[in-house]
């Protein structure tokens, strides 16, 4: 190779043509204030190197989340299993039987002991309190390959 001929190996992508990059959109219910901001905190922008959360919906309530999920596109849904009034386990399993290719969803339980009752609620991945943050966004990570096209 002469000094002349550029190097194939030192050609450097333009910003935001990255290959294999999952950009999602997530809906994120916790009538708790300090949760929701915990899961976005955890999860952060990019929760791996191909994966980025391009946006948050955060709910407090279920009639919220139903109109959401109804009304808008969402590529998965962090579910507060632990939610007062409508926990988001009860929430998932009404998901999944009503709307029709419901997004994947993510429950945050109690305690790692209660993983059956996050599979009784047809959740997808189950994360317990208190929540790790590499678990999380690892899981979002997990999700987002499944689930979503590579840009």
């Amino acid at each position: 190779m002469t000094a002349s001929s550029p190097s194939t190996s030192s050609a450097v992508a333009p910003r935001g043509a990255e290959s294999g990059l999952h950009r999602v959109s997530v809906l994120l219910y916790s009538d708790d204030i300090t949760t929701r901001d915990a899961v976005r905190a955890a999860v952060g922008r990019r929760p791996a190197r191909d994966v980025e959360v391009v946006r948050w919906h955060e709910c407090a309530t279920h009639a919220a989340v139903e109109t959401s999920v109804r009304s808008q596109h969402f590529d998965m849904l962090i579910l507060d299993g632990e939610a007062a009034k409508v926990g988001g386990m009860g929430i998932c399993r009404q998901l999944k039987n009503e709307v029709f290719e419901c997004p994947p969803v993510i429950v945050l339980t109690g305690r790692p002991q209660d993983s059956w009752l996050a599979a009784w609620s047809l959740a997808d991945l189950a994360v317990p309190h208190p929540l790790d943050p590499i678990a999380l966004a690892s899981a979002v990570a997990d999700l987002a390959r499944t689930t979503t096209p590579a840009a």
